[in-house]
């Protein structure tokens, strides 16, 4: 059954590799990023891997863009229901902890944590009645877990949306709506290159993606409101 997909972060890495997979498996897909040239060559390649593949890019700034008059009115003319949310978006910061600046904290909350709220909330009422939301979190958000110099604000962000997708699964119980997140530990992409740079991952974007992919379609199954640890490596 063909599923109706929005996939946050879509311009690279792992959401860059996720859209492809709902698009070679016929879902029809809204990709957000704020880069419309990476994300008119991600459609292009999904059209060369899947002819009849709906992609539709939308180029916004989750930190800085209006929800309400413009993200919006495009999701509700591409899509009548959403089946699929994957708040994949992610910024990062990496410095010592007293040469990060108020705007630099302020945009790695925005798009870790209050865009993932303002979207949920919003899509609220579009979402079908089993509709699964995803949140990708990292390992560096779970309490307990080894932190690293430098990651103060994109860890403490993962851990506060850890937190926010518990607090929606309790709110929402009482319904079919099925929501959950993944921590996930090193993959290979840009982003970990920032954090660490000169590090190999054990674990590609591809293969991170076709696991997410599995997951979104399949997990709701078995999960509703838990935090799964995905990862092999530390960090």
């Amino acid at each position: 059954m063909t599923k109706k997909v929005i996939v946050t972060g879509a311009s690279r890495g792992i959401g860059f590799e996720l859209v492809k997979q709902y698009a070679i498996a016929g879902h029809e897909v809204l990709a957000i990023s704020r880069s419309s040239d990476k994300l008119e060559y991600l459609k292009s390649e999904c059209l060369k891997l899947n002819p009849n593949a709906i992609v539709h890019p939308v180029s916004f700034d989750l930190a800085d863009g209006n929800f309400n008059s413009t993200l919006l009115p495009y999701i509700i003319k591409s899509f009548k229901q959403v089946d699929v949310l994957i708040n994949n978006a992610g910024a990062l910061v990496a410095k010592p902890f007293t040469k990060i600046s108020e705007e630099e904290l302020l945009r790695v909350y925005s798009v870790n944590v209050l865009s993932v709220f303002r979207l949920t909330q919003l899509l609220i009422p579009l979402f079908s009645s089993n509709a699964h939301i995803v949140n990708i979190s990292s390992v560096g958000g779970i309490q307990g877990s080894v932190k690293f110099p430098g990651l103060t604000t994109y860890s403490s962000s993962k851990a506060a949306l850890i937190s926010l997708t518990e607090c929606l699964a309790e709110e929402y119980k009482e319904t079919d709506l099925a929501f959950n997140c993944l921590a996930l530990g090193a993959v290979q992409t840009e982003m970990l290159e920032e954090a660490f740079p000169g590090y190999q991952a054990p674990t590609t974007a591809v293969d991170m993606a076709t696991y997410i992919f599995d997951f979104s379609l399949n997990g709701s199954k078995f999960y509703k409101g838990k935090v799964l640890n995905v990862s092999k490596s530390t960090p």
